[in-house]
């Protein structure tokens, strides 16, 4: 059962009193200790009720959370443990707190594969050793997707210490768009690092930039310290909750503004929408409207090239009906696809494949 942080700091307050064997307590003096642990907490005069304080050793005498404390009552006065070695914080680990554990350091695991979380490493260490993980060999039930062959990953560190300490870097790019595919040098301001389909962006501003941009680490060439006296551009208002609101993925344009992306949905599809939503704005608008089994949805949100993507992921189970520019968009791109498969290059089928060898 979830306790609360207040509840806590009483039991941790009463464990300390009763644990002092020099001293007798009675029921005010538990309670006066539990008021001043309280106020020198929350920073603020606390008082602590006597039902309260009294609730409280009932809940600690009780294994509802595990403590069985054994508080007695001495000469009807003086609250004390019977056993005077006994305190809440040595009290063993359950069967089902060692799993939730065990399942905590398999997830810990999976991300010190980033080189941003070295430090994981020792502590999943001591966690696995206290728990018993690795003298009792636990099958992970929890793994994230991972793309070991993805590039670019170890300036997560750097970049998260430049987030951290809001200190420019001299970041060399080579930009998918640069048709000469050499990279650029410049200052960058980081501020966010966001992953979106298994790869990283980090988000912030360079020089002469007056809007946030967006850049794959994987197209990072070098990373290093800006040059002394070079600023540091404050993010502003950029906020990153309101910023990813309104879209799917990581790209936003400069004036880009959320619209009503009206879509049909049909056949298998249908419930893999309704329970997956593409945007949280997702609502549906009606269904069956001249199409057996078929599903209207709007959502609201930025237009980018992630949304097209998603879009066309549910291939002829979706229909973009409205905006216009979108849909006529996704038709020219589906067009080309269906050109691509209509005149197959001559050998194309009987290609041989490197990852069956």
């Amino acid at each position: 059962m979830p306790t609360s942080k207040n509840a806590l700091i009483r039991y941790k307050t009463i464990d300390k009193c009763l644990r002092n064997p020099y001293r007798l307590w009675t029921l005010e003096d538990l309670i006066r200790e539990c008021s001043d642990a309280l106020s020198e907490y929350e920073g603020r005069e606390e008082n602590v009720s006597r039902r309260t304080v009294q609730a409280d050793i009932q809940m600690m005498r009780s294994d509802k959370l595990g403590y069985n404390a054994p508080i007695v009552v001495r000469d009807r006065k003086y609250y004390a443990y019977e056993d005077p070695d006994y305190s809440i914080v040595d009290v063993p680990l359950s069967d089902s707190d060692v799993q939730k554990m065990r399942d905590a350091v398999s997830v810990l695991r999976q991300l010190s594969a980033f080189t941003a979380f070295d430090g994981l490493q020792d502590i999943i260490g001591r966690l696995e050793d206290h728990v018993g993980t690795v003298s009792h060999a636990a099958i992970p039930a929890i793994y994230f997707e991972r793309n070991d062959s993805l590039t670019g990953l170890h300036f997560i560190t750097p970049l998260y210490g430049a987030i951290r300490s809001q200190r420019p870097v001299m970041m060399s790019y080579r930009s998918f768009n640069n048709r000469r595919r050499l990279p650029t040098t410049f200052p960058f301001s980081c501020y966010l690092l966001r992953e979106w389909r298994n790869r990283w962006f980090i988000f912030g501003r360079k020089p002469g930039v007056p809007y946030v941009m967006n850049l794959a680490l994987d197209r990072i060439e070098s990373l290093g310290e800006a040059p002394a006296g070079e600023p540091f551009i404050p993010r502003g208002d950029f906020d990153g909750e309101s910023y990813f609101k309104d879209m799917v993925g990581v790209t936003r344009n400069p004036g880009d503004e959320p619209q009503v992306v009206h879509f049909r949905v049909s056949g298998p599809q249908v419930p893999y929408v309704k329970t997956k939503p593409i945007h949280s704005s997702q609502v549906m608008v009606g269904k069956d409207r001249g199409q057996k089994g078929s599903v209207d949805f709007e959502i609201r949100v930025i237009v980018n090239h992630e949304l097209e993507k998603e879009l066309l992921g549910f291939g002829e189970y979706l229909t973009v009906l409205s905006p216009r520019p979108l849909r006529e968009s996704l038709s020219r791109r589906v067009a080309a696809s269906c050109a691509l498969y209509s005149s197959p290059e001559e050998g194309a089928l009987d290609a041989p494949s490197t990852l069956s060898r």
